[in-house]
């Protein structure tokens, strides 16, 4: 089967990874000449679809499926008007898109469904998280302690020309699900931890079968469900919450293929989500056998002679990276590094058969690198409001 993936940047490289593990031959396109995915493909392409439609379809037409692997809502358009009426299955869902791109529209259809979230501003009460309705990730959250904080939040939001969210803030454990829809029913996956670095984004991505206690787990599983099937939802989407001493508090859903998550069940439990995706979109089942294993998949970046944890954005500045299996004892990387080189990003991604084992072997890898590369210090930060 081969796939062309749209985008080339961080989920672009979550996609190429997934569909290697797949068997997938992959094409990539991207605007950009050194979009990072390009130099792990099978097949990089220069391209701007919304530019060239025609051109774009052409690669189309020479592949199985296509999934877009970017949010700028006018390439998303094109790609939806390219492949219409297509034999050639887009593995995306325009409108359920639209809808997680809003939180505030994705909330109502949420609080439908009964899903239980954050408590809304003012009942809330201090500390709040302020957000932006349409960004994802951490882009414009700021925690508010008291009036100023709100006041400065709000403006932060406003200056990126957004309608702000305003919610209890929430302490936790941070999981996700990923959920994947037909339009009619909706399947629940595998539920990861979500760890976060001083910037709150994601340093880290834990698949074991502890993550949640199993009623948690199943309540976790129906709320993904009911979400999907409440949207409608025809592709893949993931549900973001936190595990409060009071239970569940779903923060956000997000209609698009995540950049972390999946590679971390794919590692633990032999569950590719691509794949899944890719096939039930053909009308056809995988017959993966899920297994109970455990995994880490975790940013570093070396960088001014010191090592780090760090987030996806730091991780996306990663130039030209290749795919390494046994990168200093990690199952895979996805790097930029070369001996000798003194700035390096890379992904290491690890499995074993028990959570104990695994953080075993990351510590190992670690402790390689330093040794290695002759380090002294690694820098692993969290944030100071968990």
């Amino acid at each position: 089967m081969r796939i062309a993936i749209v985008g080339g940047a961080l989920q672009g490289m979550e996609a190429v990874y997934l569909a290697k593990k797949a068997g997938f031959e992959t094409t990539v396109i991207d605007r950009k000449p050194h979009a990072p995915a390009l130099s792990i493909c099978d097949e990089p392409i220069v391209m701007d679809p919304t530019k060239d439609p025609a051109g774009a379809k052409s690669v189309f037409d020479r592949c199985d499926v296509v999934i877009p692997a970017c949010e700028e809502l006018d390439l998303l358009h094109c790609l939806d008007n390219v492949l219409s009426g297509s034999s050639v299955p887009l593995l995306f869902d325009m409108d359920s898109y639209e809808v997680s791109c809003s939180k505030n529209r994705s909330n109502e259809i949420m609080d439908s469904v009964g899903v239980p979230l954050p408590k809304p501003w003012p009942e809330c009460g201090f500390p709040a998280i302020v957000k932006p309705s349409s960004q994802s990730g951490s882009i414009g959250v700021s925690v508010a302690m008291d009036d100023s904080d709100l006041k400065r939040g709000l403006e932060i939001v406003e200056g990126i020309g957004d309608e702000p969210v305003i919610q209890e803030f929430v302490h936790g454990k941070s999981v996700s699900i990923e959920v994947i829809g037909d339009g009619t029913r909706a399947r629940s996956f595998v539920t990861t931890e979500v760890v976060l670095d001083t910037n709150y984004d994601c340093k880290m991505v834990r698949c074991n079968p502890d993550i949640l206690s199993p009623e948690e787990d199943e309540e976790f599983g129906r709320i993904g469900r009911d979400v999907a099937e409440a949207m409608g939802l025809s592709a893949l989407m993931d549900v973001e919450a936190i595990l409060t001493p009071k239970g569940l508090r779903v923060l956000e859903i997000d209609s698009r293929i995540p950049s972390q998550t999946p590679a971390a069940i794919q590692a633990a439990t032999d569950v590719n989500l691509l794949e899944e995706l890719a096939y039930t979109a053909l009308g056809r089942e995988t017959g993966r056998v899920r297994r109970n294993g455990s995994s880490v998949y975790r940013h570093v970046v070396m960088k001014d002679g010191v090592l780090r944890a760090c987030g996806e954005k730091e991780f996306g500045h990663v130039r030209s990276p290749r795919l390494v299996k046994g990168f200093f004892g990690s199952d895979d990387a996805i790097t930029d590094y070369e001996p000798g080189k003194a700035e390096w990003r890379a992904t290491l991604i690890t499995s074993d058969v028990s959570e104990s084992e695994v953080d075993r072997r990351c510590a190992d890898t670690i402790s390689r690198i330093m040794d290695e590369c002759s380090v002294e210090e690694f820098i692993d930060g969290t944030p100071e409001m968990i």
